[in-house]
């Protein structure tokens, strides 16, 4: 039996060694995107009038950006700025009535000076270049998609991705049962042999350091398959065991005519209904952002306090999706209340980028992208050495065969 999921273990593995390679390294760099990418565009985080007391609010700062370019909807709005730093605006494009297509923009996320309104830096997110703008963003999307474009309405990277971390958590288990081949030789399985070549640590290193961090591989197989196929795998899954709450995105259908259409709401308005409504919950966090899907017509208030922004020690803030034109409850998120099953979906990002455990859980993301990468090219390694020796073994006999023809003995 052994024998075949070897040969298994062998094709999954060189199925997916490739993607986890740059999916590890990508995911290494990621974990700490926030911090880097500020570190490495001081100019669109830090404000060039430096720290101020008196900055405009920032729903005025909204206002001015569309104002100032009537082309795009300021689409994601913090609602408290750190001290000496920009707003960093989301925006998307309005449809241009000539054409009945967006605008091309050419960006989607714009810092502001929060002292003057004026802009001090644009681009497009996710953008498929090494500038030093768009590295970070790079980096984040080819983590996920390998920036493969959609084809037929599909996000054919995100479909590709899933399929590849599906394809990793068989080959978790596979690894698992041919790692323990007998009862007899369990410590072999659990041990380096540092001083015996570099064949055989390599070899240990494959098999013996993915059985010690075998459940954190497991883990990050699970989170990108929910992370990638959610909708279409994940949650149909864990529905079976657990009912879960649908989100006001699954239950509304897009349209261009919302995209056409202004809100009934505007943004204070919307602020204003999420607030009473997050307080009559007994919600202690004042709004810390806004965001507006307008091809669904739904504004979504996150509750948080400025320096607990990114939640990098929890699973998430609460959120409360309002109906753009009545302001009615569509849905909340409210980590870890809900069903079994949507408290497993709500922790699967905050596990899957360690935020779930702080600082240290971001520590040990970063340690176990390497070590992904790492099993990966030990993997290629020994299938290259195998494939090697077994070539060398059918020439060798025919060589053999050759030289006796020929009256020497080539033994």
């Amino acid at each position: 039996m052994r024998g075949p999921l070897v040969v298994l273990h062998r094709w999954c593995g060189l199925f997916i060694a490739g993607f986890l390679v740059i999916a590890g390294l990508t995911g290494a760099v990621i974990a700490w995107d926030h911090e880097l990418d500020e570190w490495v565009n001081p100019q669109l985080f830090r404000a060039a009038s430096g720290a101020t007391d008196s900055p405009l609010p920032p729903l005025e700062l909204a206002r001015r950006a569309e104002a100032d370019d009537p082309r795009l909807r300021v689409s994601f709005l913090p609602l408290a700025l750190e001290p000496g730093h920009t707003a960093m605006l989301g925006v998307a494009a309005r449809i241009d009535p000539a054409t009945g297509a967006p605008y091309a923009l050419g960006f989607n996320q714009l810092a502001l000076d929060p002292a003057t309104g004026q802009a001090q830096g644009r681009r497009q997110w996710g953008q498929i270049s090494l500038s030093r703008e768009n590295l970070l963003p790079f980096l984040y999307k080819l983590h996920y998609t390998m920036h493969i474009p959609k084809g037929w309405g599909i996000d054919l990277g995100v479909w590709l991705m899933g399929v590849v971390s599906a394809v990793w958590i068989v080959d978790c288990f596979l690894a698992l049962c041919i790692s323990f081949p007998s009862k007899c030789t369990w410590r072999k399985s659990l041990s380096f042999r540092l001083r015996q070549g570099s064949t055989k640590l390599n070899f240990d290193v494959h098999r013996s350091g993915g059985v010690w961090v075998w459940g954190l591989l497991l883990m990050l197989a699970v989170t990108s398959v929910s992370l990638n196929l959610g909708t279409q795998v994940m949650r149909p899954l864990v529905s079976v065991f657990s009912p879960l709450t649908p989100s006001p995105f699954q239950t509304r259908q897009g349209s261009r005519e919302r995209e056409l259409a202004e809100p009934l709401l505007d943004r204070e308005q919307a602020i204003a209904a999420a607030e009473a409504k997050g307080r009559r919950r007994g919600w202690t966090a004042p709004a810390g952002s806004i965001f507006y899907a307008q091809r669904f017509g739904i504004y979504g208030v996150a509750f948080f306090t400025p320096e607990n922004d990114r939640d990098d020690n929890g699973m998430g803030n609460e959120v409360l999706y309002l109906d753009a034109d009545t302001g009615a409850i569509l849905g909340e998120t409210v980590p870890g209340q809900g069903s079994n099953g949507d408290v497993f979906m709500q922790a699967q990002l905050p596990l899957h980028s360690g935020r779930l455990l702080g600082t240290p859980g971001r520590v040990l993301m970063s340690f176990m992208g390497i070590f992904v990468a790492a099993l990966s090219m030990t993997g290629l390694v020994i299938w290259a050495r195998k494939r090697r020796a077994r070539i060398t073994g059918k020439l060798r006999p025919a060589h053999q065969k050759t030289g006796r023809k020929h009256g020497f003995d080539v033994t």
